[in-house]
């Protein structure tokens, strides 16, 4: 089979691979979209870094680079593993793409299994990934979803459910102004969980092609523009001099975590979603003074199903966010270039590693 591997910063080639072997308690599944997430992006530009660099493999996945890059999948069950007997052959799902020793507890009323020691993703430490033609994967990590729901949207879930583990971090709330720093992926659809969920959304944005996006699909109530008003004094206004019940952090800029600072209200909270691979400062005077909670959301835990829900149900149309659909041949220039040196115009690349559906 294709798949599109990493081999070190700057190199990801189209290679040709084995198809998985599907082993006790896994299942087979024949991916059909895949996107590219920020954290490829990083991988390309800046990496190795969550991907085990060649030599060194992954204490529990065992491998190192080469290794098969995507994480944010859908696909079809293709085929059960021994002792898998409540999934069906032709069903849909979307994986939640961990590596985790099995010695973790991973059961429904765990909130930290994504936190445990030496933690690695499928697509990027090992495992397969979405961006092969076929994957093997542990029975815990596969959701089955209805097959109603298109597999081009159902590869948003696992961004989506970044999104809804940051929003439940945050305790917003019905009823909350929330203001949501940068309209990129995540931040996107952190506006749409929480619109979901009742909340008032501002989003500040430089571009003006993701402001205006926002706006098309619902999910902001008010968008600012932050080199032509001053969002803190906006937000105040909005909220009779109040500030934001939370603001969440979507994009490791410096001058839009000091505006979500200054734009809560006392004893507000400040969620940082984005993934910052440099160093931050923080104003403390105001987080003392203030009371202002700071805190940081990593992926997901046990959110899949009830991101699911909000997909099923209809309360997230996730089929505006796919702004391209490539195959693996593309997956650099038409993918990965777009998003580095035009990512205003995009929020979704999606790649077919079959070439179906295109």
């Amino acid at each position: 089979m294709r798949a599109a591997r990493f081999y070190d910063r700057g190199d990801i080639r189209i290679d040709e691979i084995p198809e998985p072997e599907v082993k006790p308690g896994e299942v087979g599944i024949d991916v059909a979209w895949c996107g590219i997430c920020g954290s490829d992006l990083h991988e390309y530009l800046e990496g190795p870094l969550f991907v085990p660099p060649a030599g060194h493999p992954h204490p529990i996945s065992g491998e190192s680079a080469p290794v098969t890059l995507g994480h944010e999948f859908s696909g079809v069950v293709s085929s059960l593993g021994e002792g898998v007997d409540d999934l069906q052959v032709g069903q849909h799902v979307v994986v939640e793409p961990y590596i985790i020793h099995d010695d973790v507890d991973t059961g429904p009323e765990s909130r930290d299994y994504h936190l445990s020691r030496e933690l690695g993703f499928i697509g990027l430490s090992g495992c397969g990934g979405g961006l092969g033609e076929k994957v093997s994967v542990k029975r815990r990590w596969v959701h089955p979803i209805r097959n109603d729901v298109p597999l081009d949207e159902a590869a948003l879930i696992e961004p989506l459910s970044v999104a809804y583990h940051a929003v439940d971090r945050s305790g917003a709330k019905a009823g909350d102004f929330v203001l949501v720093g940068g309209a990129g992926p995540i931040g996107s659809l952190t506006a749409a969980v929480l619109k979901a969920r009742g909340a008032t959304v501002a989003v500040t944005e430089l571009s003006e092609l993701r402001r205006q996006r926002v706006l098309d699909t619902g999910v902001a109530d008010h968008v600012f523009d932050p080199t032509k008003v001053d969002v803190a004094e906006e937000v105040r206004r909005l909220t009779g001099g109040r500030g934001a019940d939370a603001a969440v952090e979507a994009t490791s800029a410096q001058p839009v975590l000091d505006t979500l600072l200054n734009a809560l209200r006392p004893q507000g909270v400040l969620q940082v979603v984005a993934i910052w691979t440099k160093r931050a400062s923080i104003d403390l005077f105001q987080v003392v003074m203030k009371e202002i909670e700071v805190r940081g959301s990593i992926a997901y835990v046990n959110t899949h199903p009830s991101t699911i829900q909000l997909v099923e149900s209809g309360a997230i149309d996730l089929k505006p966010f796919i702004t391209g659909r490539i195959g693996l041949d593309d997956l650099i220039d038409k993918g990965f270039e777009t998003l580095i040196h035009h990512n205003e115009t995009a929020v979704k690349i999606l790649v077919s590693p079959s070439g179906e559906g295109l």
